[in-house]
């Protein structure tokens, strides 16, 4: 997938996975419009970074419809997505005391991380559909799983829930979006250092690095986005949910 003057979508895209991706994808000639709830840093991302930047809760169909409007009248029909929009609650089944897990956060993580990537890559993929490919590459999604799809641990109930759904989603959308002639693939992260890890003392974050078999540290956000460039540049990745975790296989706690 051509990378330069290619217009790009990047969810999540004020911090973390999704600012690092985003860079990568305009340091290599592409127009990136961010998607973020995060007003501030999302305007700040996108001025270091030479982007656009809208400001979409991932959850209202709505106002994506109206920022992939936006985009594509400042820069054409985007055919590159990364979704890395996504929360991470922490919460038991059964709470140490004795209450059960709040049925309000797991709503809320599978509306954010599953429906909310369903939303924007549904409607990006309708938007570049209408439009006739030109060649053998005419789009490329990229969502964002992790490695609590396969082995959630305990308190992640909702998240693995909700990344086990990303998951799910590559294959059946990669072989519906194939007569398109677009791509659909997923990363499964492992430990990243992200914003979420980000308020964990540094003691906590180099004890998890520490159980990474090779390299023994946490993933950079480069390092995702790196992930991201070689999927895009090689056509017979589709359909894939890849891991990129050091070769961890988490633990139950």
């Amino acid at each position: 997938m051509n990378i330069q003057d290619t217009p790009a979508i990047v969810t999540g895209g004020a911090s973390g996975l999704g600012a690092a991706t985003a860079r990568m994808l305009t340091e290599h000639g592409a127009r990136v419009t961010l998607f973020d709830q995060n007003a501030d840093l999302g305007a700040q991302t996108a001025a270091d970074i030479g982007a656009r930047f809208a400001e979409v809760d991932v959850r209202d169909a709505e106002r994506i419809d109206h920022a992939l409007a936006e985009a594509e009248q400042a820069n054409g029909v985007a055919q590159i997505l990364i979704n890395c929009a996504g929360i991470a609650p922490a919460m038991r089944l059964v709470g140490k005391d004795g209450s059960p897990h709040s049925a309000e956060v797991f709503r809320n993580a599978i509306e954010i991380n599953l429906i909310g990537t369903f939303n924007v890559m549904s409607r990006f993929a309708a938007r570049l559909a209408a439009v006739e490919p030109a060649g053998e590459e005419h789009g490329m999604i990229v969502n964002t799983a992790s490695i609590a799809a396969f082995e959630g641990q305990i308190g992640q109930a909702a998240y693995a829930s909700s990344k086990g759904g990303v998951a799910s989603l590559t294959l059946p959308a990669a072989r519906e979006l194939a007569r398109h002639r677009i791509r659909v693939v997923a990363i499964a992260p492992g430990l990243f250092e992200t914003p979420m890890m980000a308020g964990l003392p540094q003691a906590a974050r180099d004890s998890l690095g520490e159980q990474v078999p090779h390299p023994s540290r946490l993933g950079k956000p480069a390092e995702f986005a790196t992930l991201v460039k070689s999927i895009l540049d090689n056509p017979m990745l589709n359909g894939e949910v890849i891991r990129l975790d050091g070769a961890i296989r988490m633990a139950p706690r």
